[in-house]
């Protein structure tokens, strides 16, 4: 799933490999500031460091997905049992940091190898992919995601970001930039799932 096909001008922000430490609370406010519900994509490891963090999350009305628990860049290629490990391990990580049981699932860099169709039945996830990738984990300038994702949403657009990036990360600033634009031009941000009920 790259996007939900609907003529309504609404839209979904998505956040992978958090939680972090600073970034993502810099992001949760100012979602929190506009009103904005998002989805987070977390690495298992990261939301056991932080699960003051993951609580916040969901306490704020945002929807968490399952991005595995170390993120592994050969995802596609493991054997089935490495990758059904890496998203139960995450699973078991959020029901017992905040009894909470996601149904979504991204794999890291949107790699999907033969066994991810029995992975994904297995845990009954549905596969989340995007329409809009910022490609801001390379620390592009705010001003460059921004243009990137004000030149290409559309309705039913699923926004790729990331709430963990190392070193220095511009998406809190560009969010600044993008968000009062498109909220001016009519768009509505919504979890996955409840753009995925908007269809139509």
């Amino acid at each position: 799933m790259k996007r939900a096909e609907t003529e309504e001008k609404v839209a979904a922000l998505t956040f992978d490999d958090g939680p972090h430490f600073a970034y993502t609370e810099e992001i949760l406010d100012i979602l929190k500031e506009y009103g904005i519900k998002a989805t987070f994509f977390v690495v298992g490891e990261n939301a056991e460091k932080h699960p003051d963090i993951i609580t916040r999350e969901i306490s704020e009305g945002h929807e968490i997905g399952n991005h595995t628990y170390t993120h592994p860049l050969n995802y596609s290629t493991l054997n089935s049992e490495k990758a059904f490990e890496e998203i139960l391990l995450t699973e078991e990580i959020l029901n017992f940091t905040a009894e909470y049981r996601p149904k979504l699932f991204r794999p890291p860099g949107g790699q999907c190898g033969e066994h991810l169709t029995k992975a994904l039945e297995r845990f009954d996830y549905k596969l989340i992919l995007w329409s809009v990738d910022t490609r801001d984990w390379n620390r592009p300038s705010a001003a460059k995601i921004a243009k990137t994702v004000l030149n290409n949403i559309r309705p039913g657009a699923i926004v790729l970001f990331h709430d963990f990036v190392s070193i220095k990360s511009n998406t809190p600033a560009a969010l600044r930039i993008i968000l009062p634009k498109l909220i001016e031009e009519g768009y509505e941000f919504v979890t996955v799932s409840e753009l995925l009920n908007r269809t139509g």
